[in-house]
């Protein structure tokens, strides 16, 4: 496997305080990567600086073996999809044209999520969640990244949908060689489908590794967030 993207001792803050102190991550091609912790350990500040959505105070972003500091339209050009919790959707317009906005082939995203099909001249402020959720996600699959990164897939949605986007990723990752990196607070979900994970504590790594070694302290990561999760922070 070779590896699609590496956080190298990095740092990152707010109006010159850290918030993730010499952090060091990576995702392989093919292979699917937690991000775990409770609300304000960093993640989402982790997923943002990697994208090149914030600034980066120390350490570098690789990229396929290439060290950018570019910002997230120019990272995109290069085989960076990230799907924010927010979905960035273009809700006044129709499935069909949000996908011809973001440049993607109908007959690529439905491949995806046929059951879109029928949904395709409904405008997406009209659609349920989840499927808001497969829009977003079903685009930027479509687009053929070699990395994608994920904030919270599942927020809000019922089980079968997380079950059904999640397992998406791991078709993705299994057939086509991308790689993931996933914030997700469905721990249990996440962990099946995932092949490594880290658990983050106030901006750091506590635990790391395969989701075989890490199921035998699942009951330890679980508890991490309702300990260290300062939940009226933004991650």
């Amino acid at each position: 496997m070779s590896r699609v993207l590496e956080a190298r001792n990095l740092t990152v803050g707010y109006q010159g305080i850290p918030v993730i102190n010499g952090l060091n991550v990576h995702v392989e091609a093919g292979e699917i990567v937690a991000l775990l912790g409770p609300n304000g350990a960093g993640k989402t500040t982790t997923l943002m600086a990697l994208a090149g959505e914030l600034p980066i105070s120390g350490g570098e972003v690789v990229m396929s073996g290439v060290s950018s500091r570019a910002p997230l339209y120019q990272r995109a050009r290069h085989g960076l999809a990230f799907v924010t919790d927010d979905r960035s959707l273009f809700m006044g317009l129709s499935v069909l044209d949000n996908l011809k906005v973001g440049g993607v082939s109908p007959d690529a995203f439905f491949a995806i999520f046929p059951e879109l099909q029928s949904r395709s001249r409904i405008r997406a402020g009209q659609l349920s969640g989840g499927e808001q959720q497969m829009l977003a996600m079903g685009r930027a699959l479509a687009r053929r990244p070699m990395i994608m990164m994920a904030d919270e897939l599942s927020l809000g949605l019922a089980p079968l949908i997380v079950t059904r986007l999640l397992h998406t990723l791991r078709t993705a990752a299994d057939t086509a060689g991308l790689g993931v990196l996933l914030v997700e607070q469905h721990v249990d979900a996440v962990m099946r489908i995932a092949d490594r994970a880290y658990v983050m504590q106030r901006g750091r790594i506590e635990l790391s590794g395969t989701t075989t070694e890490l199921r035998t302290q699942l009951s330890t990561i679980e508890n991490s967030y309702l300990e260290g999760g300062d939940y009226g922070r933004a991650d």
